[in-house]
């Protein structure tokens, strides 16, 4: 399949001297133990011990080959040991292309620390024609997870006429089967940061059908899109889509089937996929919250890009992704407040406010799937509510489950993966939120006063999906970084094509 623009060269390492003397730059991991004397008294002065990670061997031919004392050299920078942290020395042998070699801390050596590590050492080559091999992991898993942290330090997108990002290879300490997990995920995640970043004049709902299709095209699985008159079901995409002309609804499906697939659990993904806004009559206030609302279809560029890295994953899953694409503008075709649309399946809901537009598109998605498709497990994804931010942050999606055992193991795989997740309470006192005098709910669930207002679109969701193992992701917070450091550039972040991924290889 082809690599996203830009995307680093990934190669594993086979012969660890001979390809490390091969690149410009070597990354070696370290780590500082504050270690006293325990017979000494409980006060008694800390003294920093630095270690350095890899193999004896590669650690012994790179002294003697640059002719210096590592952990000397260390010393000299009096680093701190966070994960991340890095020091560089200018060297230089006969017969080596090395240039530099750079050391980076590991902190505590967890996978988060790992991630950390690698997003620095991606950092380093990003944009450039450099080679670098990095040391910084001892096992295929810890390798995969610094890796993919490596490819997304590197990441780097604009439509600058200027010459164009060049593209760094990264040599890795890590398997061929662990590479090649690596490249299926880290591509992935670029895809969906390169549609989230997209601006809004090119990426319409046809726009994200033609790439869709081009995702089922190389990866030979199926894709459908419904588009027009044959939309009329879907009532709530229909009310927000048919706000712009230009731009109309596409509802695209898109499956990861493969021979023999039938009896396998059957995953269903949603994803909210407004590609651009302005939230329609009840515009957003101040209008510069707008800049950033091309990236309103992060949940929908997610689902997309987990199912292009199926095929190389090859999980024993059957996966069909929805993604619901909209624009939400404002003109004479737009819905009002006070409008009542009919979603798929029949529910209908009183519009009291048109910025709260993405449930309406993943109710008809949310109910196809539980009427049509019948899946073992429904997961939507959605930066749906700025209310989920107030007490996780950027750094945690809040998750929305009745199932506990399932809840449970998203949390797990959330932390391993990196894409973390906080389960957060579907609240039953707050249901009648949703009441509605002319309408069977309505959507902004504002009756009642509850201030909880990412709880409530969690329990609006909840009325389209049936008796399924349902997961809400609300990903308003951690879908967009507002800075560029460590893993993540200023914009798209693609998250949830980690945890899904993984979380889909493990059923």
């Amino acid at each position: 399949m082809s690599q996203p623009a830009h995307f680093p060269e990934l190669k594993a390492i086979p012969a660890e001297l001979k390809s490390a003397l091969s690149s410009e730059i070597i990354a070696l991991g370290f780590v500082v133990v504050e270690n006293s004397d325990p017979l000494e008294k409980s006060d008694a002065k800390t003294e920093k011990e630095f270690k350095l990670v890899g193999s004896t061997l590669l650690l012994k031919s790179i002294a003697e080959t640059f002719g210096i004392d590592l952990l000397d050299e260390l010393k000299f920078f009096t680093p701190t040991g966070k994960a991340g942290e890095s020091f560089e020395l200018p060297i230089s042998a006969p017969d080596t292309k090395t240039e530099r070699l750079m050391l980076v801390g590991l902190g505590d050596q967890s996978i988060a620390a790992l991630r950390a590590a690698g997003a620095t050492v991606g950092r380093k080559v990003k944009g450039k024609a450099q080679s670098i091999s990095t040391f910084c992991a001892t096992s295929d898993a810890n390798a995969t997870a610094h890796a993919i942290s490596a490819t997304m330090g590197a990441y780097i997108w604009n439509l600058k006429s200027g010459p164009k990002p060049l593209k760094p290879t990264i040599y890795l300490s890590i398997s061929t089967l662990a590479l090649k997990r690596t490249l299926a995920i880290a591509a992935a995640v670029w895809r969906a940061r390169d549609l989230v970043h997209t601006p809004a004049n090119i990426k319409t709902p046809a726009w994200m059908a033609a790439n869709a299709k081009t995702v089922a095209k190389e990866r030979n699985i199926s894709i459908k899109v419904i588009a027009g008159k044959e939309l009329a079901p879907f009532g709530g995409l229909v009310a927000v889509g048919n706000s712009s002309r230009k731009s109309p609804p596409r509802f695209i499906e898109i499956t990861y089937a493969p021979k023999g697939s039938s009896n396998w659990p059957h995953v269903v993904l949603v994803g909210k996929g407004i590609t651009f806004d302005t939230g329609g009559y009840s515009m957003k206030r101040p209008y510069d919250m707008m800049m950033a609302m091309k990236t309103d279809m992060a949940g929908a560029a997610a689902v997309l890009s987990v199912v292009s890295a199926l095929p190389e994953l090859a999980p024993r899953v059957r996966v069909t992704a929805l993604l619901m694409c909209a624009e939400n503008a404002v003109s004479g075709t737009a819905q009002r407040p006070s409008d009542v649309i009919t979603h798929f399946g029949g529910t209908t809901t009183e519009v009291l406010n048109t910025d709260a537009e993405g449930r309406l598109v993943l109710a008809d998605g949310l109910a196809y799937a539980n009427l049509k498709l019948k899946p073992d497990y429904l997961i939507d994804v959605a930066t749906l509510t700025g209310s989920a931010t107030l007490g996780l942050g950027r750094q945690y999606a809040a998750m929305y489950s009745r199932d506990d055992k399932l809840a449970a193991k998203l949390h797990e795989l959330g932390n391993e993966s990196g894409d973390r997740v906080w389960r957060m309470p579907l609240i039953n006192d707050y249901i009648d939120s949703l009441e509605s005098d002319i309408a069977d709910i309505n959507n902004t669930a504002d009756k009642g006063d509850y201030n909880a207002g990412s709880v409530t679109a969690a329990l609006f969701l909840e009325k389209f999906v049936g008796d399924r193992k349902w997961v809400h992701f609300d990903i308003a917070g951690t879908g967009r970084s507002e800075v560029d450091a460590g893993e993540n550039p200023k914009g798209g972040t693609g998250f949830g094509v980690r945890l899904l991924t993984t979380w889909i290889s493990s059923l």
